[in-house]
């Protein structure tokens, strides 16, 4: 099966996300085939690869919008997929792991954030307000202490002074770098980026862009990003992962895969898109 263990020279305790031998299928279809992947905290990883090669679905996986077929997906050192069964101690040692319960992802999806390929932004709330929701119904955050945190983010992402403004007011590019603000305003240790501008116009590509590059210099935060934006990957990746049909074809730091790709699918599929 396809294997990739890069964990950042990581000793025990410092990986963020860990796929062992995991497998999704819907129906007949494999969409993930027996996945070995592990991501150190702190690492950038870009995946890349053709439509329907499994990419998306690792992101989904760890949202838990979809659930696992076969394997155990780990994040933090910790089982997420799963949990100890009753028989089994602390992390499922002394016993099997069980298909986790609705409660017990509830609780470890929190250190996981998402922005989409569309911004989802709520249009009756001002920007500030979409901001600030979740960290005070979900993280127990006071409304002072979150509309502290959102305003610093909206300067971070370039839009302090649309705070009071309405999401219709604002351009496709302001509204996703809203959405990256609301992601961060949840704490995560892990970001995921699923095609964050494929439904920008192109003049407003850049602008994003420049926020997540600024994200990626400027924080620890664990990045699994998936884009057909090979300036980017390049700019942000510590690693970059070739996808097709559900296996890792090739993977290597991102200057290496880009410029001397080894595989003559990763070599076609960057013709494809540049």
């Amino acid at each position: 099966m396809p294997t990739d263990t890069h964990k950042n020279g990581a000793e025990a305790g410092t990986e963020a996300v860990r796929f062992e031998r995991v497998t999704k299928r819907y129906g007949d279809q494999v969409v993930l085939d027996g996945l070995d992947l592990t991501v150190g905290r702190g690492e950038r990883v870009t995946l890349i690869g053709p439509s329907g090669s499994g990419k998306t679905t690792i992101l989904r996986l760890l949202m838990t919008l979809e659930r696992v077929t076969d394997g155990v997906i780990h994040v933090g050192g910790q089982p997420y997929s799963h949990m100890p069964g009753a028989a089994s101690g602390a992390g499922g040692a002394g016993g099997a792991l069980v298909p986790a319960s609705e409660r017990y992802l509830a609780r470890r999806r929190r250190g996981v954030g998402m922005v989409f390929q569309h911004f989802n932004l709520f249009p009756h709330m001002t920007v500030v307000q979409n901001i600030v929701e979740a960290p005070v119904h979900v993280l127990g955050e006071s409304r002072e202490e979150a509309h502290e945190r959102a305003r610093e983010l909206l300067g971070l992402v370039g839009l302090a002074d649309k705070a009071d403004d309405r999401p219709t007011r604002l351009s496709g590019g302001q509204q996703q770098r809203v959405a990256i603000a609301r992601a961060l305003a949840m704490r995560p240790e892990i970001l995921l980026l699923d095609e964050v501008t494929s439904a920008l116009d192109p003049e407003l590509v850049a602008e994003v862009l420049d926020v997540l590059r600024d994200v990626a210099r400027d924080t620890d935060i664990t990045l699994l990003c998936v884009t057909h934006e090979m300036g980017f990957a390049r700019d942000v990746s510590d690693r970059i992962l070739m996808f097709d049909s559900g296996s890792v074809v090739e993977s290597g730091p991102a200057a290496e895969l880009l410029d001397a790709p080894a595989h003559e699918r990763t070599r076609a599929f960057l013709s494809a898109v540049r």
